[in-house]
């Protein structure tokens, strides 16, 4: 089982760059007053039809040809269920895929967020094809990285340049912290 929240998210949005998206969202909600953390991973790749929808949970099943198991979603799903909370999937072909987990935040098994700000950082890093959206929500306040934006204010600089990199590491960071107040999750 993996470790960390973060660490899910990051092989879901990796499922979503493998089903050819070429957006993905990642919502993760922090709601103390309600005792909730919510993480959204939306794409819109090539989706999946009824009967891969049916087995995605099932940790011996996976579409891809260079393993035989795929234990990133059963993983996730045992993950939030552990802690009292849900999980679902929805997903249409050539419309995309929307991965839903809710955890009860204060649960004891509930595993750490992690390095989320790591997670985005690498997706948008390794993934420079790919648009991401990023909403991190602590109770009232949040920000949002869209590098949809950011590619526009650039005007066609990649964002793996070194000084780009950077401030994309650094605008994670600051922002987090200006959202939550340096609380881990």
């Amino acid at each position: 089982m993996m470790t960390e929240i973060s660490l899910n998210i990051l092989d879901v949005a990796e499922n979503s760059t493998h089903a050819k998206a070429s957006f993905v969202e990642i919502t993760v909600c922090a709601d103390t007053k309600a005792d909730r953390l919510y993480v959204t991973i939306r794409d819109d790749g090539c989706g999946m039809n009824e009967e891969q929808l049916a087995h995605v949970e099932d940790p011996f099943f996976t579409t891809r040809t260079t393993r035989k198991v795929g234990l990133g979603v059963p993983f996730f799903k045992q993950a939030a269920l552990s802690t009292g909370g849900s999980f679902h999937i929805d997903s249409k072909v050539n419309e995309g895929t929307v991965v839903y987990a809710e955890f009860v935040l204060d649960h004891i098994d509930r595993m750490p967020l992690g390095d989320i700000n790591s997670t985005i950082y690498t997706l948008i890093q390794c993934h420079g094809d790919i648009d991401f959206r990023y909403v991190y929500r602590y109770d009232e306040r949040e920000f949002i990285l869209d590098t949809r934006q950011m590619k526009e204010i650039l005007g066609g600089i990649p964002l793996d340049i070194p000084e780009v990199s950077e401030y994309i590491r650094e605008y994670l960071s600051e922002n987090k912290r200006e959202v939550d107040g340096g609380v881990i999750l």
